[in-house]
Protein backbone atom coordinates (compact mmCIF):
# COMPACT_ATOMS: atom_id res chain seq x y z
CA UNK A 1 0.00 0.00 0.00
CA UNK A 2 2.91 2.08 0.38
CA UNK A 3 4.06 4.81 2.79
CA UNK A 4 2.11 7.22 4.81
CA UNK A 5 4.40 10.39 4.65
CA UNK A 6 3.80 12.69 7.52
CA UNK A 7 4.62 16.51 8.06
CA UNK A 8 4.51 17.80 11.25
CA UNK A 9 3.61 21.63 12.09
CA UNK A 10 5.50 22.31 15.55
CA UNK A 11 8.18 20.29 16.74
CA UNK A 12 7.40 19.87 20.25
CA UNK A 13 6.79 17.34 22.94
CA UNK A 14 4.13 15.48 21.22
CA UNK A 15 5.98 15.54 17.88
CA UNK A 16 8.95 14.20 19.89
CA UNK A 17 6.57 11.29 21.54
CA UNK A 18 5.53 10.75 17.85
CA UNK A 19 8.89 10.36 16.34
CA UNK A 20 10.21 8.35 19.11
CA UNK A 21 6.81 6.51 18.82
CA UNK A 22 7.23 5.62 14.86
CA UNK A 23 10.76 3.76 15.94
CA UNK A 24 9.85 2.29 18.86
CA UNK A 25 6.90 -0.08 17.53
CA UNK A 26 8.22 -0.15 14.00
CA UNK A 27 9.81 -3.69 14.47
CA UNK A 28 7.56 -4.81 17.51
CA UNK A 29 5.52 -7.61 16.61
CA UNK A 30 2.30 -8.91 18.17
CA UNK A 31 0.31 -6.47 20.07
CA UNK A 32 3.01 -4.60 22.19
CA UNK A 33 2.16 -3.07 24.99
CA UNK A 34 0.83 0.95 24.67
CA UNK A 35 -0.30 0.22 21.08
CA UNK A 36 -3.51 0.48 20.38
CA UNK A 37 -3.70 -1.01 16.62
CA UNK A 38 -0.27 -2.34 14.95
CA UNK A 39 -2.01 -2.07 12.03
CA UNK A 40 -4.68 0.71 11.13
CA UNK A 41 -6.70 1.18 7.84
CA UNK A 42 -4.34 -1.22 6.34
CA UNK A 43 -0.88 0.82 7.50
CA UNK A 44 1.79 -0.63 9.65
CA UNK A 45 3.56 1.47 11.89
CA UNK A 46 6.49 1.11 9.75
CA UNK A 47 4.87 2.49 6.87
CA UNK A 48 4.56 6.04 8.78
CA UNK A 49 7.63 7.84 7.19
CA UNK A 50 8.31 11.71 8.38
CA UNK A 51 9.06 13.46 5.10
CA UNK A 52 8.80 17.41 5.89
CA UNK A 53 8.62 19.32 9.62
CA UNK A 54 8.06 22.91 10.43
CA UNK A 55 8.95 25.04 13.33
CA UNK A 56 9.76 28.71 14.11
CA UNK A 57 12.40 27.95 16.93
CA UNK A 58 16.23 28.81 16.33
CA UNK A 59 16.90 26.06 18.00
CA UNK A 60 15.30 23.92 16.03
CA UNK A 61 15.24 24.82 12.51
CA UNK A 62 17.88 23.20 10.02
CA UNK A 63 18.40 20.48 12.48
CA UNK A 64 17.11 16.81 11.75
CA UNK A 65 13.91 16.66 13.05
CA UNK A 66 15.98 13.59 14.83
CA UNK A 67 17.89 15.82 16.89
CA UNK A 68 15.05 18.88 16.96
CA UNK A 69 12.76 16.59 19.19
CA UNK A 70 15.03 16.86 21.93
CA UNK A 71 16.15 21.16 21.25
CA UNK A 72 14.59 22.95 24.35
CA UNK A 73 12.20 23.89 25.55
CA UNK A 74 11.06 20.27 24.81
CA UNK A 75 11.43 17.96 27.72
CA UNK A 76 9.13 15.18 26.96
CA UNK A 77 10.22 11.75 28.03
CA UNK A 78 12.89 9.40 26.19
CA UNK A 79 11.86 6.04 25.39
CA UNK A 80 13.61 5.26 21.86
CA UNK A 81 16.75 5.79 20.23
CA UNK A 82 16.12 7.57 16.85
CA UNK A 83 18.22 7.30 14.12
CA UNK A 84 19.00 10.61 11.75
CA UNK A 85 15.94 10.95 9.69
CA UNK A 86 17.05 12.96 6.83
CA UNK A 87 14.45 15.38 7.27
CA UNK A 88 15.19 19.10 8.24
CA UNK A 89 13.11 21.05 9.86
CA UNK A 90 12.71 24.37 8.32
CA UNK A 91 11.73 27.63 9.12
CA UNK A 92 8.07 28.02 9.31
CA UNK A 93 5.17 30.75 9.74
CA UNK A 94 5.30 32.77 13.07
CA UNK A 95 1.52 34.27 12.73
CA UNK A 96 -0.04 34.04 15.93
CA UNK A 97 2.33 30.86 16.94
CA UNK A 98 4.32 32.04 19.97
CA UNK A 99 1.95 33.10 22.81
CA UNK A 100 3.25 36.30 25.56
CA UNK A 101 4.16 33.51 28.26
CA UNK A 102 6.16 31.47 26.13
CA UNK A 103 7.77 34.54 23.99
CA UNK A 104 11.25 34.71 26.19
CA UNK A 105 11.67 30.77 26.32
CA UNK A 106 12.64 30.59 22.36
CA UNK A 107 14.53 32.69 19.47
CA UNK A 108 11.77 32.83 17.24
CA UNK A 109 12.04 33.38 13.26
CA UNK A 110 9.11 32.70 11.38
CA UNK A 111 9.17 34.32 7.71
CA UNK A 112 7.82 31.24 5.42
CA UNK A 113 5.46 32.42 3.26
CA UNK A 114 2.19 29.83 2.89
CA UNK A 115 4.23 30.00 -1.03
CA UNK A 116 6.97 28.42 0.93
CA UNK A 117 5.51 26.04 2.70
CA UNK A 118 3.60 24.77 0.14
CA UNK A 119 6.34 24.61 -2.34
CA UNK A 120 7.86 22.59 0.28
CA UNK A 121 4.72 19.95 1.15
CA UNK A 122 4.81 19.21 -2.33
CA UNK A 123 8.45 18.80 -2.65
CA UNK A 124 8.67 16.62 0.00
CA UNK A 125 5.43 14.17 -1.26
CA UNK A 126 3.76 15.16 1.91
CA UNK A 127 0.24 13.23 2.02
CA UNK A 128 -0.81 14.02 5.82
CA UNK A 129 -0.03 17.18 7.12
CA UNK A 130 -0.62 17.31 11.16
CA UNK A 131 -0.98 20.60 13.11
CA UNK A 132 0.55 20.72 16.92
CA UNK A 133 1.39 24.46 17.28
CA UNK A 134 0.69 26.08 20.75
CA UNK A 135 -2.74 26.41 22.12
CA UNK A 136 -4.24 29.41 20.57
CA UNK A 137 -2.80 29.53 17.63
CA UNK A 138 -5.53 30.02 14.96
CA UNK A 139 -4.49 32.32 12.68
CA UNK A 140 -1.25 29.97 12.07
CA UNK A 141 -3.32 26.94 11.70
CA UNK A 142 -5.20 28.58 9.13
CA UNK A 143 -1.99 29.11 6.93
CA UNK A 144 -0.67 25.70 7.00
CA UNK A 145 -4.37 24.66 6.37
CA UNK A 146 -4.93 26.60 3.66
CA UNK A 147 -0.95 25.28 2.29
CA UNK A 148 -2.17 21.55 2.96
CA UNK A 149 -4.88 22.49 0.31
CA UNK A 150 -2.83 24.00 -1.86
CA UNK A 151 -0.34 21.24 -1.69
CA UNK A 152 -3.18 18.05 -1.95
CA UNK A 153 -2.53 16.83 1.35
CA UNK A 154 -5.26 16.04 3.98
CA UNK A 155 -5.23 17.90 7.27
CA UNK A 156 -5.04 16.83 11.06
CA UNK A 157 -5.38 19.37 13.54
CA UNK A 158 -4.42 18.48 17.00
CA UNK A 159 -5.03 21.77 18.66
CA UNK A 160 -7.96 23.77 19.64
CA UNK A 161 -8.22 25.84 16.83
CA UNK A 162 -11.53 25.83 14.68
CA UNK A 163 -10.70 24.15 11.22
CA UNK A 164 -12.49 20.81 11.41
CA UNK A 165 -15.61 22.42 12.83
CA UNK A 166 -15.69 25.76 10.40
CA UNK A 167 -18.49 25.13 7.79
CA UNK A 168 -16.12 27.00 5.82
CA UNK A 169 -12.97 25.09 6.37
CA UNK A 170 -14.88 21.76 5.83
CA UNK A 171 -16.13 22.78 2.41
CA UNK A 172 -13.09 23.43 0.86
CA UNK A 173 -11.36 20.16 1.42
CA UNK A 174 -14.08 18.73 0.57
CA UNK A 175 -14.83 20.48 -2.97
CA UNK A 176 -10.59 20.03 -3.40
CA UNK A 177 -11.32 16.11 -2.42
CA UNK A 178 -9.22 15.59 0.21
CA UNK A 179 -9.48 14.76 4.12
CA UNK A 180 -9.99 16.64 6.95
CA UNK A 181 -10.52 15.62 10.84
CA UNK A 182 -9.94 18.18 14.13
CA UNK A 183 -10.34 19.69 16.05
CA UNK A 184 -7.71 19.10 19.62
CA UNK A 185 -6.89 15.41 19.54
CA UNK A 186 -7.69 13.15 22.28
CA UNK A 187 -5.37 11.40 24.40
CA UNK A 188 -5.07 7.96 24.55
CA UNK A 189 -5.88 7.83 28.14
CA UNK A 190 -6.14 11.69 29.55
CA UNK A 191 -8.16 13.48 31.59
CA UNK A 192 -11.15 14.25 29.08
CA UNK A 193 -11.34 10.55 28.52
CA UNK A 194 -12.01 9.74 32.12
CA UNK A 195 -13.93 12.57 32.94
CA UNK A 196 -16.52 12.00 29.66
CA UNK A 197 -16.31 7.84 30.63
CA UNK A 198 -17.51 9.39 34.60
CA UNK A 199 -19.81 11.34 33.44
CA UNK A 200 -21.52 8.96 30.91
CA UNK A 201 -21.99 5.97 33.46
CA UNK A 202 -23.40 8.68 36.07
CA UNK A 203 -26.05 9.94 33.76
CA UNK A 204 -26.69 6.62 32.39
CA UNK A 205 -28.04 5.43 35.93
CA UNK A 206 -29.83 8.06 36.76
CA UNK A 207 -27.66 10.58 38.32
CA UNK A 208 -28.75 14.05 37.81
CA UNK A 209 -25.71 15.88 37.44
CA UNK A 210 -25.39 19.44 39.15
CA UNK A 211 -21.04 20.62 39.22
CA UNK A 212 -18.01 19.16 37.84
CA UNK A 213 -14.56 20.12 37.38
CA UNK A 214 -11.18 19.04 35.74
CA UNK A 215 -8.30 21.26 37.13
CA UNK A 216 -4.91 19.70 35.20
CA UNK A 217 -0.76 20.89 35.50
CA UNK A 218 1.95 20.11 33.78
CA UNK A 219 5.21 21.71 33.01
CA UNK A 220 5.86 21.51 29.55
CA UNK A 221 5.41 24.41 26.92
CA UNK A 222 1.79 23.58 26.46
CA UNK A 223 0.95 24.62 30.28
CA UNK A 224 3.10 27.48 30.33
CA UNK A 225 0.84 28.58 27.01
CA UNK A 226 -2.17 28.13 28.76
CA UNK A 227 -1.57 30.50 31.25
CA UNK A 228 -2.84 33.17 28.65
CA UNK A 229 -6.32 33.62 29.55
CA UNK A 230 -7.18 34.31 26.09
CA UNK A 231 -5.50 31.58 24.71
CA UNK A 232 -6.77 28.79 27.23
CA UNK A 233 -10.58 29.92 26.46
CA UNK A 234 -10.06 27.75 23.19
CA UNK A 235 -8.36 24.73 25.47
CA UNK A 236 -11.87 25.03 27.92
CA UNK A 237 -14.23 24.65 24.91
CA UNK A 238 -12.68 21.80 23.29
CA UNK A 239 -12.46 20.11 26.52
CA UNK A 240 -16.11 20.75 27.67
CA UNK A 241 -17.23 19.41 24.52
CA UNK A 242 -15.33 16.48 25.02
CA UNK A 243 -16.80 15.70 27.90
CA UNK A 244 -20.19 15.86 26.81
CA UNK A 245 -20.21 14.63 22.98
CA UNK A 246 -21.92 11.72 22.27
CA UNK A 247 -22.70 10.75 26.05
CA UNK A 248 -26.07 8.56 25.75
CA UNK A 249 -28.37 10.02 27.97
CA UNK A 250 -26.29 13.32 27.93
CA UNK A 251 -24.23 14.51 31.55
CA UNK A 252 -26.36 17.56 30.33
CA UNK A 253 -24.76 20.08 32.89
CA UNK A 254 -25.25 23.96 32.30
CA UNK A 255 -22.29 25.67 31.13
CA UNK A 256 -21.71 27.68 34.00
CA UNK A 257 -21.26 24.51 36.37
CA UNK A 258 -18.50 23.04 34.28
CA UNK A 259 -14.85 24.34 35.25
CA UNK A 260 -11.75 23.83 33.49
CA UNK A 261 -8.38 24.72 34.81
CA UNK A 262 -4.55 24.32 34.39
CA UNK A 263 -1.61 25.26 35.68
CA UNK A 264 2.40 25.27 35.09
CA UNK A 265 4.12 23.73 37.68
CA UNK A 266 7.55 23.49 35.94
CA UNK A 267 8.91 20.25 38.40
CA UNK A 268 6.71 18.50 36.79
CA UNK A 269 7.75 18.41 33.10
CA UNK A 270 6.08 16.50 30.73
CA UNK A 271 3.90 15.03 33.31
CA UNK A 272 -0.16 15.65 33.66
CA UNK A 273 -1.64 15.70 37.01
CA UNK A 274 -5.30 16.08 36.71
CA UNK A 275 -7.80 16.33 39.45
CA UNK A 276 -11.77 15.70 38.18
CA UNK A 277 -14.34 16.02 40.74
CA UNK A 278 -18.35 15.32 39.98
CA UNK A 279 -21.47 16.54 42.29
CA UNK A 280 -24.78 15.02 41.47
CA UNK A 281 -27.98 13.70 42.95
CA UNK A 282 -28.40 9.83 43.42
CA UNK A 283 -31.83 8.15 44.18
CA UNK A 284 -34.29 10.16 46.35
CA UNK A 285 -32.00 13.44 45.98
CA UNK A 286 -29.54 12.50 48.42
CA UNK A 287 -25.96 13.80 47.22
CA UNK A 288 -23.17 11.91 45.52
CA UNK A 289 -19.30 13.46 45.18
CA UNK A 290 -16.62 11.62 43.26
CA UNK A 291 -13.03 12.90 43.41
CA UNK A 292 -10.10 11.47 41.07
CA UNK A 293 -6.86 11.80 40.67
CA UNK A 294 -4.86 10.91 37.48
CA UNK A 295 -1.32 10.91 36.59
CA UNK A 296 -0.08 10.23 33.08
CA UNK A 297 3.07 11.53 30.36
CA UNK A 298 1.18 14.19 28.42
CA UNK A 299 3.06 13.51 25.27
CA UNK A 300 3.09 9.99 24.63
CA UNK A 301 -0.72 9.78 25.18
CA UNK A 302 -1.36 11.68 22.75
CA UNK A 303 0.90 10.37 20.24
CA UNK A 304 -0.87 6.96 20.05
CA UNK A 305 -4.00 8.67 18.82
CA UNK A 306 -2.11 10.54 16.08
CA UNK A 307 -0.18 7.79 15.01
CA UNK A 308 -3.67 6.28 14.29
CA UNK A 309 -5.40 9.60 12.97
CA UNK A 310 -2.39 9.71 10.03
CA UNK A 311 -2.75 6.25 8.90
CA UNK A 312 -6.70 6.90 8.88
CA UNK A 313 -6.48 9.69 6.65
CA UNK A 314 -3.84 8.41 4.22
CA UNK A 315 -6.57 5.67 4.00
CA UNK A 316 -9.00 8.09 3.49
CA UNK A 317 -6.88 9.76 0.97
CA UNK A 318 -6.38 6.13 -0.97
CA UNK A 319 -10.32 6.01 -1.61
CA UNK A 320 -11.12 9.58 -2.15
CA UNK A 321 -12.52 10.82 0.62
CA UNK A 322 -13.08 14.37 1.31
CA UNK A 323 -14.24 16.75 3.57
CA UNK A 324 -14.35 15.93 7.31
CA UNK A 325 -14.26 12.32 7.92
CA UNK A 326 -17.03 12.30 10.63
CA UNK A 327 -16.37 8.84 12.68
CA UNK A 328 -12.77 9.23 12.86
CA UNK A 329 -12.58 12.76 13.76
CA UNK A 330 -15.55 11.66 16.33
CA UNK A 331 -13.33 8.96 17.46
CA UNK A 332 -9.96 10.60 17.48
CA UNK A 333 -10.83 14.64 18.96
CA UNK A 334 -12.35 16.39 21.49
CA UNK A 335 -14.66 18.48 19.53
CA UNK A 336 -15.29 16.98 16.45
CA UNK A 337 -18.11 18.47 14.43
CA UNK A 338 -21.49 17.31 14.44
CA UNK A 339 -23.31 16.25 11.70
CA UNK A 340 -25.94 18.82 10.99
CA UNK A 341 -24.73 21.44 12.93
Amino acid sequence: MGTVNVGVVGVGNCVSSLVQGVRFYADAAGAPAGLMNPVCAGYAVSDVVFTSAFDVNTAKIGKDLSAAIWAPPNNAREFADVPHLGVPVVEGVLGDGVGRHCADRIDARGGATLDDVVRHLEDTDTHVVVNFLPVGSQSASEVYAEAALRAGCAFVNCIPAVIARSPQWAGRFEAAGLPLIGDDLKSQFGSTLVHRALLDVLAANGVRLRNTYQLNSGGNMDFLNMQDADRMRSKKATKAAGMSAGAGRGPDIAAENVHVGADYVPFLADRKVAFIRVEGEAFGGTPLELDLRLSVEDSPSAAGNVLDAVRYMKSALDRGESGVIDPIAALLMKAAPRPGR
